[in-house]
């Protein structure tokens, strides 16, 4: 939960009314010296309207440079990062021939599987001799390898589901999936916190939309009741279906879904549960099987489990993990499915090595220290940088911990004074955020050693200091587990 301090709430909303002001100010005297200049619209509309662009315009292209950056390496827990300079104020970016080599506190690469892996490299490449690097073609067509179909069974094993499905792409699993499954007279329920490309596929599907508060449960309850009660607009006939969303872990916010809460909801008044992993399948859970083994609940609770490959597995694409009935279903109906080209041979490859060295069918037990490693260096990480005073979001064993910023002019002096320092962080501001909540978003890595994290904690707590970021000092925080332990006594 955000704890925003007045003090920076008002400093915050002051530098957004000066920005916009400003911005406002510089666009009617553009209007004023453009209306002179002949049009060469040629009677068309512009794309671009003054309004939409604004915020792109006026507060983006000031600080892109924050934004974007190039790579020269693999996403391991050192890279390089490509130098840029711009002779306009950011409006154009020029990439130079000099790389700086950076801590990498930004990539999902959770259990470090994205570099090369003495396991996963080999099997890749022989794939790519035998299979090339694209089927050319759709699953349904000429798109389907033997690869595919065991990865398939290999997903649905490992989240311990009946059948699963691939997709080529993360986000298309959520915004293709969803109207695939539920459409006009059904009711999806999501959290107020989910993931666009949950949004954009509810949106998409024609089916009724409702919001509950992030991870709140009993919110959920009191929606589903009322919205049970009313039935479909106008003719409040009952909802054909009714499909709650959520998230494992939150990819913005690094917090735990209060899962065994939202399903006892579910279950209560029959209604079907949609979980992505994209964040935390491989990531959590003792044998890095998720949120639903972390937090002791059966996957058969879950009707419809969604996770990706883009981080934990460092591949490209996502699965759907479901009964048989709606796995058939989907190979049917689904346009990712019917018309996308399939999953590259050499990126399913690297997926199916990956789950083996996780299960340790590799012969090893790497997978295991991975999965211990990745839990140690996140919460030593996270309470190192709670007691240097900073706001960190989420929970314990989460590897993504947001650092609240707040103030837009936080944002880029973050972001290149620890550049500057060789490390790497990604900050996140409007629209991924609210307007007021922007953040740098901490991704901690497997292959991180205990050195990596004590050097970016030491430039994060120098940076923190120089831009003024640690809201809650050292000493309050102390004072305040003082009192905490005297209470518990």
């Amino acid at each position: 939960m955000v704890r925003l301090p007045y003090v920076t709430a008002l400093t915050t909303l002051f530098s957004y009314g000066l920005l916009f002001a400003f911005g406002q100010l510089r666009d009617f005297f553009r209007r004023i010296l453009d209306a002179r200049k002949p049009s060469n619209l040629k009677g068309y509309a512009p794309i671009c309207l003054g309004l939409e662009d604004f915020y792109t315009r006026r507060l983006y292209l000031r600080i892109q440079d924050c934004f974007g950056r190039p790579i020269a390496s693999a996403p391991d827990a050192w890279f390089d990062v490509v130098e840029r300079y711009s002779n306009d104020c950011n409006k154009t970016l020029h990439r130079t021939t000099k790389t700086s080599k950076c801590l990498n506190l930004g990539s999902y690469n959770y259990l470090g599987f994205a570099a090369a892996d003495e396991y996963c490299t080999p099997r890749v490449i022989e794939s790519l001799k035998k299979y090339s690097a694209s089927t050319c073609s759709v699953r349904v067509d000429g798109g389907n390898t033997k690869l595919h179909n065991e990865l398939e069974e290999l997903v649905a094993r490992f989240v311990g589901k009946p059948a699963a499905i691939l997709f080529g792409m993360g986000y298309v699993t959520n915004s293709a999936i969803i109207p695939a499954l539920v459409g006009k007279g059904g009711l999806i329920i999501s959290d107020s916190l989910n993931h666009n490309s949950i949004v954009n596929g509810a949106r998409g599907s024609g089916a009724t939309v409702r919001v509950f508060q992030h991870n709140n449960p009993a919110h959920l309850e009191e929606v589903l009741r009322e919205q049970i009660a009313g039935g479909q607009p106008r003719t409040h006939r009952p909802w054909k279906k009714i499909i709650v969303i959520v998230e494992g872990i939150y990819s913005m916010e690094g917090e735990l879904c209060k899962l065994p809460e939202v399903i006892s909801v579910c279950k209560k008044y029959k209604a079907y549960t949609y979980l992505d992993e994209a964040h935390s399948i491989g990531a959590v859970g003792k044998t890095g099987r998720g949120v639903c083994e972390l937090l002791g609940v059966d996957p058969a609770d879950v009707d419809i489990m969604m996770g990706t490959f883009t981080k934990s597995f460092g591949s490209c694409g996502g699965y759907i993990a479901a009964s048989k009935e709606i796995i058939h279903h989907l190979k049917h109906t689904c346009p990712a499915h019917i018309y996308a080209t399939s999953m590259s041979p050499p990126a399913v490859q690297q997926v199916i090595s990956a789950i083996k060295v996780i299960l340790g069918e590799d012969g090893t037990n790497r997978g295991a220290k991975k999965l211990a490693q990745i839990r140690e260096n996140s919460n030593f990480f996270r309470s190192e940088l709670q007691k240097m005073g900073f706001e960190v979001l989420g929970d314990n064993d989460s590897p993504v911990m947001p650092i609240m910023l707040y103030n837009p002019a936080k944002i880029p002096a973050f972001s290149r004074e620890c550049l500057r320092q060789n490390v790497a962080v990604v900050t996140v501001a409007f629209p991924a955020t609210p307007l007021l909540l922007a953040r740098a978003r901490i991704c901690i890595s497997a292959s991180h050693s205990r050195e990596d994290l004590i050097k970016g904690l030491g430039v994060i707590s120098k940076v923190g200091d120089l831009v003024g970021i640690k809201y809650f000092p050292v000493e309050q925080e102390k004072t305040a587990a003082v009192e905490k332990l005297k209470k518990i006594q």
